[in-house]
């Protein structure tokens, strides 16, 4: 256990926030939240340790409310997991995935540069800044060739944290985590638009499920299992990057068939093709090399492909069935 040691997370009404606060907390942290203000609140995804967390108002873009929450909660740790990080959107909205995906990471480490150098940071890089992969698969070491905005602000953040490591002697560290899903994945993205739309078939709430490039390949984990890792990337001796990733990769049409198998179905019964999904500049396969991440941290993901599958499917039943009820 960790007594008395606190943590603050941007991005913790997300996916991995939800996991990371929870994991924490199990770990004795004081948890610390920073939430944007909007007009109807999400905190779905924290609900049930709603009142075993600190949120405090602040937003990437504003760099005073940042200080202000630093100084507030004093973390020894801050993980930052707030981003525009929806490939597509950044497509829509690239000057704003700039502003929070990429300097947003400056203001954040500079809050941290001015109350407290002590802090020890992690940046959420992404899988995305490899592109079109140079080299398979990918280690730290491999070149970035972002195909999206999104990829491009991630590098930026990437290197701004190497870059505060190098200049202020800072504790920070990236983790270059590949894709990581879960029950809590938002349902703009591939993989839990897969999973939400095979239970509402199963239960006659829908008949077809539009997707596009069902050749992208990715190298898919459980969320849960990566949030172990950023922890573990804090309680080292010195401060590094490390890719995290099962070093498996499979295609949107494998992750269809496991799915639509898993309630007895045939995939090709349901699924249509749609060019209206697909991205300008696509990236079609990423596949993460984590032997660095084994060696050093001593991690390994515990949930396999098949097993995330039938769990984000198994959610995505319940939560279709309360709804047709």
């Amino acid at each position: 256990m960790t007594k008395n040691r606190r943590a603050l997370i941007t991005g913790i009404t997300g996916q991995d926030g939800a996991y990371l606060a929870r994991f924490l907390l199990d770990r004795g942290y004081e948890v610390h939240g920073i939430v944007r203000r909007s007009s109807t609140e999400t905190f779905e995804r924290i609900s049930l340790i709603r009142d075993q967390v600190y949120l405090h108002q602040a937003d990437l873009l504003d760099q005073l409310s940042l200080v202000r929450v630093v100084e507030k909660s004093q973390p020894h740790e801050v993980y930052n997991l707030a981003a525009q990080s929806f490939v597509p959107t950044s497509f829509d909205q690239p000057l704003l995935t700039g502003e929070f995906t990429a300097l947003g990471v400056t203001r954040v480490l500079e809050a941290i540069r001015l109350v407290d150098p002590s802090i020890r940071f992690y940046q959420a890089s992404s899988s995305e800044m490899f592109g079109k992969v140079q080299e398979e698969p990918q280690t730290e070491r491999t070149p970035l060739w972002p195909r999206s905005p999104y990829g491009v602000a991630k590098v930026y953040g990437h290197w701004i944290t190497v870059n505060y490591r190098e200049s202020y002697d800072l504790f920070a560290c990236s983790g270059i985590l590949f894709n990581h899903e879960s029950p809590l994945r938002g349902k703009e993205f591939v993989t839990r638009k897969i999973s939400d739309g095979v239970a509402r078939i199963k239960l006659g709430l829908q008949k077809k499920l539009k997707l596009g490039n069902l050749d992208a390949q990715r190298d898919w984990g459980f969320a849960g299992d990566y949030v172990r890792a950023m922890w573990l990337m804090l309680q080292q001796d010195a401060p590094d990057d490390f890719v995290i990733a099962t070093g498996m990769k499979h295609s949107v049409r494998d992750f269809c068939e496991v799915a639509f198998g898993h309630v007895g179905l045939t995939w090709q019964d349901h699924v249509e093709t749609d060019a209206s999904l697909l991205r300008p500049a696509d990236v079609n396969t990423l596949c993460g090399d984590p032997s660095k991440a084994q060696q050093q941290l001593g991690w390994e993901p515990e949930v396999s492909f098949a097993e995330l599958v039938r769990m984000m499917v198994d959610a995505d039943l319940e939560r279709a069935a309360k709804e047709a009820s």
